[in-house]
C-alpha cells in the first residue's frame, strides 16, 4: 500500500480516481489546491503525487517548482496540456511522468505503480561510477573529477539511466520510454537536446566524445574513457 496526494481541482476527477486508487489498496488523499497541496507534502510526505496543472489558486508549474524545492517525491502530473513544449518543460522542471486528459483509470494506475516501482529500494544504493564520472542515484548528484555537475532533473535522470547500462548502447526510442515516459510517441528531438546539454556540462561535444558516445543509426551509450 502506498500513499497517494491526488491535487485536482474537478471534484468528479478526484473522487474517481480517489475511489478507484482506494479500492486498489492505496491510503488517498485528495485535494483541491495548490495551497492545500503544497502543505499536505511537506506535512504528510505522501509516496506518489498525481497533480493537475489547471488549479484554482496557482498555476501546476508553479506548484511543481514548490514541491521539488522541498521533496523528491515521484509526480505524476495528469493535464489537459498536450502541448510538446508544455510536456517537456514539465518533465525537465522535475515531474517523473506525464499523462493527458482524458486517460483511462487503468492506464492511471499502471503509471503509478511504475513510479512506485522506481523508487522502492533496499537501502541506500552505491553511487554508480564510470570512469572519473561518479553518479549518487540517492542523493540525485553527479560529481565530475570530485567536482559538482549543474545538472537539471531530467539532466539527470538521462544520465542515471545511462550509467545504469554503462557500455550498452540504448536507442533514443528507448531513452524516450524509459526517461521521458513516452512509451508510444514523442519526439527524438528531446532526447538530442538534452543529451547535447549534458555533453556541454561534461566538458564534451559530438565531435569530440569522450563519455557520451554515439553510435550512428543506433543510438547513444556511456562508456569509461580511460
Amino acid at each position: 500500500m502506498a500513499s497517494v496526494l491526488i491535487i485536482e481541482d474537478e471534484q468528479r476527477i478526484r473522487e474517481l480516481v480517489s475511489r478507484v486508487l482506494a479500492a486498489s489498496g492505496h491510503d488517498v488523499v485528495a485535494l483541491g489546491t495548490a495551497m492545500e497541496g503544497l502543505q499536505a507534502v511537506v506535512k504528510g510526505g505522501p509516496d506518489v503525487v498525481i497533480l493537475d496543472m489547471g488549479l484554482p489558486d496557482l498555476d501546476g508549474a508553479e506548484l511543481l517548482k514548490m514541491i521539488r524545492a522541498v521533496s523528491d517525491v515521484p509526480v505524476i502530473v495528469a493535464t489537459a496540456r498536450n502541448e510538446d513544449r508544455s510536456i517537456v518543460r514539465t518533465l525537465d522542471a522535475g515531474a517523473d511522468d506525464y499523462l493527458v486528459k482524458p486517460f483511462s483509470i487503468d492506464q492511471l494506475e499502471a503509471r503509478v505503480r511504475a513510479v512506485l516501482r522506481r523508487v522502492i529500494t533496499e537501502g541506500r544504493p552505491a553511487p554508480l561510477v564510470v570512469g572519473d564520472l561518479e553518479v549518487d542515484v540517492a542523493a540525485r548528484e553527479a560529481h565530475l573529477d570530485g567536482e559538482p555537475l549543474d545538472l537539471s532533473p531530467k539532466e539527470f535522470d538521462l544520465l542515471r539511466f545511462l550509467a545504469e547500462r554503462q557500455g550498452e548502447v540504448v536507442s533514443k526510442r528507448e531513452l524516450l520510454a524509459e526517461v521521458w515516459r513516452q512509451p508510444y510517441g514523442g519526439s527524438e528531438k528531446t532526447v538530442d537536446v538534452h543529451l547535447s546539454w549534458l555533453r556541454r556540462k561534461l566538458g564534451e561535444s559530438a565531435a569530440e566524445s569522450r563519455y557520451l558516445q554515439t553510435v550512428f543509426g543506433v543510438g547513444v551509450k556511456l562508456v569509461d574513457p580511460t
